[in-house]
């Protein structure tokens, strides 16, 4: 709160605007979450609800109306602490006034007016739960009162995993008593430390947070059955990592022959990048980069630097400048000897997303801040800044000739640059949701976009024209991949499951549905044939495509 005045008899506050959407707004707009994006929504929010605990206040109404996502940076913001108690031993034994969110707010605080820190914990279940559901909780409180949080589970559209499922029990106890007393309680039992994590951009993708891992022995097991293909014994991993343990498993089937091999990894990466030539892996870690040797298996190198994590990679085409973008700045690498050759700052936002240009010549980066920098990669100076979008650039695209930019956007548009000049060439309008992937063909002649809409768009890359709509997928899609053929385009979906398409006629060929939880990632390798997805149930799926 900046000031307070009265005027004709009315007390007016002024308080910080926070530009952004709440999380019921969210809800509304993309849909509810799913386990992953509320155990995100956990690691950040339990940080900023420590620290209010810890200075001795107890919030008394967190709902998602009192949570806002920051539009310049993705961070969540409590509001509204205009009921908020000071925590002390004779307040917290005192009977006071019933204020807070029907539905929302805890059966000591309804009755008595007493309040914990653990009846903060309980709104928080609350929250998560309406956010994992959809449901009001007032709608439940009004036809059943606090006994509908003892079959909770009941109203869920998917199951939790066993660890996060824990967790909301935790939370939705209807006796303070039994309740989590603490944050650092509720910390524990996410196994994780109490330190502040980054937040998920508001499309929700490609975060997590854990420590780099190793390869175990490799494990094979084959179920044969009439007809036979497999996979050779190479592990390929494209653009995509995950940390823990790794083992690998393979799978045959009969025709359509798909072969799965499955690399299982918990928890997922934040960033992952792989050296054109194959041998190298490079992961984004907490504060630093970490260069892995694929075959055999070995910690090369770490390049520290960055304040937080690193939620973006990019590989030069010769395989021997790597870039890597932070909530800080942009670092330029020679990945060979891992000597810093530039950084680049002039971001005011977290960048999210990085693309190099085919000649290796151009980075292009797009950040929350809604701008995208391109930079001349050799010498790290500023070319241009582009500013068309209204909102946090989340994908980018170049052309293979290096002539177009496409990017999309949190605004729910693609727009299309000339990479050399900046010149805003086209807008693409018709997504209802934000743009998480982009993909062009091979050709140069199609763009492909993914969005939270649930949507696949097939666009003329120099028209505009939209040219097909697909739409078989339930939930929001994350990522797409074009094949080196330019025949078919591969979708991962929060649905759980990878669609294969083919690109000309917009047909569905084949539905994968071997993940257990939100597809993140897909890449199909410069063979065409083999199809790598990775997923938040921990697991990267390499599957020999029959086409």
């Amino acid at each position: 709160m900046f000031a307070y005045f009265e005027q004709e008899q009315r007390l007016y506050l002024v308080q910080q605007y926070i530009e952004g959407q709440t999380l019921v707004d969210e809800l509304k707009e993309y849909g509810t979450f799913s386990s992953q994006e509320i155990r995100e929504f956990l690691l950040d929010f339990l940080g900023i609800l420590q620290f209010v605990h810890q200075h001795g206040v107890i919030h008394r109404d967190i709902k998602p109306d009192n949570i806002i996502r920051r539009r310049s940076d993705g961070k969540l913001v409590l509001i509204d602490f205009g009921i908020a108690k000071q925590l002390s031993a004779t307040i917290m034994a005192q009977t006071g006034t019933t204020v807070g969110s029907f539905g929302y707010v805890p059966m000591e605080q309804m009755e008595g007016g007493k309040v914990y820190p653990a009846s903060d914990l309980y709104s928080l279940g609350v929250t998560c739960f309406h956010l994992l559901t959809g449901i009001h909780p007032w709608q439940l409180w009004k036809m059943q009162g606090y006994g509908w949080v003892s079959h909770w589970r009941e109203h869920l559209q998917e199951p939790l995993e066993d660890a996060l499922g824990r967790v909301l029990k935790g939370l939705l106890q209807e006796n303070y008593q039994q309740r989590y007393q603490s944050v650092e309680e509720v910390l524990a039992d996410l196994s994780i430390e109490s330190r502040r994590l980054p937040v998920l951009s508001p499309a929700r993708l490609f975060w997590s947070q854990s420590k780099l891992g190793r390869f175990t022995d490799s494990v094979k097991q084959h179920h044969q059955l009439k007809k036979t293909v497999l996979v050779g014994g190479s592990i390929l991993l494209v653009g995509f990592g995950g940390y823990g343990l790794w083992q690998l498993k393979t799978y045959v089937f009969t025709a359509p022959v798909v072969t799965t091999e499955e690399v299982k990894l918990k928890p997922v990466a934040m960033s992952i990048a792989i050296s054109p030539d194959g041998k190298t892996l490079v992961s984004g870690d907490y504060q630093e980069v970490k260069i892995w040797n694929l075959s055999p298996w070995k910690l090369k190198q770490r390049f520290p630097g960055h304040a937080e994590w690193v939620p973006s990679l990019a590989i030069s085409p010769d395989g021997k400048t790597l870039a890597t973008g932070g909530i800080d700045w942009i670092e330029i690498w020679n990945l060979s000897t891992g000597k810093l050759k530039h950084t680049l700052n002039r971001h005011t936002g977290e960048v999210i997303a990085l693309a190099i240009s085919p000649d290796g010549q151009t980075l292009v980066s797009g950040s929350r801040d809604k701008t995208i920098n391109i930079w001349n990669l050799k010498t790290g100076e500023l070319k241009t800044n582009l500013t068309g979008h209204i909102d946090q650039i989340f994908s980018l695209a170049i052309s293979p000739n290096g002539q177009t930019l496409a990017s999309g956007s949190r605004d729910r548009t693609i727009k299309i640059w000339n990479l050399h000049t900046g010149e805003l060439k086209n807008t693409l309008a018709g997504h209802t949701g934000t743009i998480n992937s982009l993909a062009i063909s091979p050709d140069g002649q199609t763009l492909v976009s993914g969005s939270k809409d649930t949507t696949i768009k097939i666009w003329n890359l120099h028209t505009g024209e939209l040219k097909n709509t697909l739409a078989r997928h339930t939930r929001k899609v994350n990522s797409l991949t074009i094949s080196p053929d330019g025949q078919i385009v591969a979708s991962g979906s929060q649905d759980r499951s990878v669609k294969i398409w083919e690109l000309s006629t917009g047909k569905l060929k084949l539905t994968l549905d071997e993940h257990n939880d939100e597809v993140i990632y897909v890449a199909i390798a410069p063979d065409g044939q083999t199809l790598i997805s990775g997923s938040y149930d921990g697991t990267i799926k390499m599957s020999l495509l029959p086409y």
